[in-house]
């Protein structure tokens, strides 16, 4: 990667940034291609290779850039000193609501790299793939499941709820309107409901 990329004015980057999202997020990286990038960023191939050198030069460098750019936005919101289950998972929603602000492919990327198959991807990411995912099990290990009715399994009901937002995650960013704050804000209804249910006296 080149260094000078940083040198364009933020507009700029954040239009190459944002066009490589939308790509690897809904076409993975087999099936992405520098054309789709370059058409989706309105820029030139030359540009493109200017900079990167090469697809998966820009795959690395997007999956590098989300990373470091999720992990600060959940270390300013996420409260370490924070221990109820649904709090925890409000501030972790609102962290990647601030992160689609700027990056509205950031989270679904990232959650398709999750499910990367091939070689060439998985080796770009290797060093850093671990990363973010220390920060959500820091985040996981302070939350006090104790705190919750002694019939209810804190992991499952916290995978349960995963499940939930993901699917939601992805319902909405097929909307060609979407926004995250009405996303984040949908969330924090099904979170709210979830707390009532389990936490209802019997």
């Amino acid at each position: 990667m080149n260094g000078k990329f940083f040198d364009l004015k933020k507009e700029k980057q954040d239009r190459m940034i944002n066009a490589a999202l939308k790509i690897f997020a809904l076409q993975g990286y087999r099936h992405a291609s520098t054309d789709d990038i370059v058409r989706e960023a309105a820029i030139s191939k030359g540009l493109l290779f200017h900079y990167f050198g090469s697809k998966i030069g820009v795959y690395k460098f997007i999956y590098d850039y989300s990373v470091r750019y999720m992990t600060l936005e959940l270390r300013s919101t996420v409260d370490p000193a924070e221990r109820d289950l649904f709090a925890v998972m409000k501030q972790t929603e609102c962290a990647r609501m601030h992160a689609m602000r700027g990056y509205p492919y950031m989270q679904q990327f990232l959650n398709r790299s999750m499910s990367e198959d091939v070689s060439e991807a998985l080796l770009a990411i290797e060093e850093k793939r671990g990363a973010l995912e220390e920060v959500y099990q820091a985040i996981n290990a302070q939350i006090d499941y104790s705190r919750l009715p002694g019939k209810v399994d804190g992991e499952k009901l916290r995978k349960m709820l995963d499940f939930t937002i993901k699917g939601l995650m992805t319902e909405r960013f097929q909307n060609a309107s979407f926004q995250p704050e009405m996303l984040y804000e949908e969330i924090c209804v099904y979170l709210d409901m979830m707390r009532e249910l389990v936490c209802a006296p019997q």
